[in-house]
């Protein structure tokens, strides 16, 4: 019989800060990701506000226009690179390997690895900012404006930098989660009882596989034209701008996805839990999945029908942006049944789920709208282009993030968040986004561009810009409740009920918070439903070792036990390797020797990180 007390000895981390460097605990480093990236997610907000405050009024004079090309620069890159895609990650680090039911994610120092590196690119580019020197060609740095003629200094350099920081990490997270979910699932929970979270980080990992790499090439052509001297974007040199586009956006459309999918995976567990019946249609929730990330790769040209190419392949872009539609209205409908048929809770996670429907929705139409080429020529760098994306993004992502932070965070701390305090940052944030956002529509129909940071009085815009900006207020009020409702949780009495909910995942079968081995026993699945199928006790398996940390590993479709994978042990090489990848990453912005001489550092790091020891554990065959 496996002894809790023994298991902790053999999985808890070292004391102090060493073992708080060192921790290769999927938990610790999730909690870490997920408070970062809000970080990053509050900063980027204070510099919307800042924006938002300078339009509010024409001939604004609360900042310069170079400080506010830097600021829409910052905003966008911190919400799509040091935000958005980082947060799903960092939930799914945190819950994925629960989800699974085993007792760590595949490849535990990769996974610290990753996290350095995102802090690290993250802290750079606003170490950069602060010094005046952030990006100013907004997040998608379109060339020649991004080139060395029209962007001189270091701020495209530091911007292209942060790029490959993020991607490395991302790349990182997404083959351990895939392997994570693969290989590490509890016997018995075969593809067909899979979770639909779990589906959901499978698509989006190997989507992140396929699409990272276009936009790490883009900014190293990018950097290249800018500190050697070649001429990949170059025209006058035989080079092309629109190589850019087709690179940065057959990354940037998918990543649309890749930020969207997880959150699908999200509003499928809240459904199911608080409906407090299975999802209607799982098959069909699954094969919509599926199908967007397929048709996400088929959809980038449609940021590009003002660049005049062929109109037969814009028909084809054409045709693509309005199916993908398809496989989200298919969940939609499955979950409004669910719903409809189940018992519904309203509490703050499912508010802001419906909040999702009424916003994706909407968000969704406008992009079916522009995917009509003459609308689209018309509509293109208005804010009505601004108004859709946010619509998608924040009504398709941000509130199903936030109903689910609701959601887990008994799990994350074993405490649950007051649910009178959600109400009021739901409502706060619903009612403020659609006062801040709806109004860019008409704006934007109005002929406003974007990017601008002031406009002139007798054009007729200081109304619907004094709404946006109130409504901006509003959002931020909404996150200041939030952070309030955290802090004082966090600050009460506890634990609670380790599953509040009634959730009927795995998940919920660990303590709240879970130790840091997660489960005494490997958990057995005997349904989609595991938690309600078998209320009194989840059937286990025995055999894994208590004396050293191991994992079991399971066939990819079936999940039979196979062998026992030894974890290996925490280190604080991950963080030095990923300093000295860093130092690489900054030295090279100065000049080019900074990637023959900073690759030094990184090579011993990573040398002493995976030089054989005797001692590591193993693989041995399971019997």
């Amino acid at each position: 019989m496996t002894d809790p007390s023994r298991l902790l000895e053999t999985w808890k981390d070292p004391p102090g800060v060493i073992g708080w460097l060192a921790t290769v605990d999927h938990k610790r480093i999730g909690r870490r990701y997920l408070v970062t990236a809000f970080v990053f997610f509050v900063m980027g907000g204070i510099l919307a506000l800042i924006m938002r405050t300078q339009l509010a009024h024409a001939d604004g004079q609360v900042v310069g226009p170079d400080r506010y090309n830097q600021l829409f620069s910052m905003h966008g890159s911190s919400m799509m690179f040091l935000f958005a895609v980082p947060i799903m990650e960092a939930v799914a680090v945190y819950i994925v390997p629960l989800m699974c039911g085993t007792r760590n994610i595949a490849f535990p120092r990769l996974n610290a690895f990753s996290y350095w590196i995102y802090l690290f690119g993250g802290i750079m580019i606003y170490a950069a900012f602060f010094l005046n020197v952030g990006p100013e060609a907004g997040w998608f740095s379109y060339v020649p404006l991004s080139g060395p003629q029209y962007s001189p200094g270091k701020r495209t350099d530091f911007w292209a930098q942060m790029i490959t920081f993020t991607e490395v990490a991302a790349l990182a997270v997404a083959i351990e989660l895939i392997v994570t979910i693969l290989k590490l699932r509890a016997p018995g929970m075969t593809l067909a009882r899979m979770p639909l979270f779990l589906w959901s980080m499978l698509v989006t990992s190997f989507m992140i596989v396929f699409a990272m790499p276009a936009v790490m090439l883009a900014s190293s052509f990018l950097i290249m034209d800018r500190l050697v001297g070649t001429h990949y974007y170059n025209a006058a040199e035989g080079g092309d701008p629109l190589l850019w586009q087709h690179l940065f956006w057959f990354f940037g459309h998918p990543e649309v996805y890749i930020i969207f999918l997880p959150a699908l995976g999200m509003v499928s567990s809240i459904v199911q839990a608080f409906s407090r019946r299975p999802l209607f249609g799982r098959l069909a929730l699954v094969v919509s999945l599926l199908a967007t990330g397929f048709l996400a790769f088929g959809l980038w040209v449609h940021h590009m029908f003002a660049t005049g190419l062929p109109r037969m392949g814009n028909s084809f872009y054409t045709a693509a942006s309005m199916m993908i539609a398809l496989p989200s209205g298919v969940q939609i409908f499955c979950w409004m049944v669910t719903l409809g048929t189940g018992r519904p809770r309203f509490t703050t996670s499912l508010l802001f789920v419906i909040a999702f429907f009424i916003t994706f929705v909407l968000g969704g139409l406008t992009g079916v709208m522009q995917a009509s080429v003459p609308l689209d020529l018309q509509l293109h760098d208005t804010y009505f282009v601004v108004a859709h994306f946010h619509y998608v993004l924040i009504g398709g992502a941000v509130f199903p993030l936030f109903g689910a932070f609701f959601y887990w965070f008994p799990k994350f701390t074993g405490k649950v968040l007051d649910e009178r305090a959600g109400k009021w940052t739901f409502w706060l944030f619903f009612i403020g986004f659609n006062v801040a956002f709806f109004p860019m529509h008409i704006v934007g129909l109005e002929g406003m561009p974007r990017r601008v940071y002031t406009y002139s009085g007798d054009m007729g815009w200081d109304v619907w810009n004094l709404v946006s900006t109130v409504g901006a207020y509003l959002i931020a009020t909404g996150m200041l409740v939030f952070v309030a409702n955290v802090v004082r949780t966090l600050r009460s009495p506890g634990p609670f009920d380790p599953n509040p909910w009634d959730g009927p995942e795995l998940e919920w079968a660990a303590a709240s918070p879970p130790a840091p081995y997660n489960f005494d026993a490997v958990p057995v699945v005997t349904s989609d439903t595991p938690l309600w199928t078998d209320r009194e006790a989840v059937p286990a398996l025995s055999g894994l070792r208590d004396d050293r940390p191991e994992l079991l590993v399971t066939s990819a479709v079936e999940a039979a036990p196979q062998i026992r994978w030894g974890m290996p042990s925490p280190s604080l090489w991950p963080l030095f390797t990923a300093l000295g990848l860093t130092v690489m990453f900054v030295w090279s912005i100065f000049t080019p020797w900074g990637i023959v001489w900073g690759a030094i550092p990184f090579a011993i790091g990573a040398t002493v990180w995976f030089w054989p020891k005797k001692s590591q554990p193993g693989l041995e065959s399971e019997t």
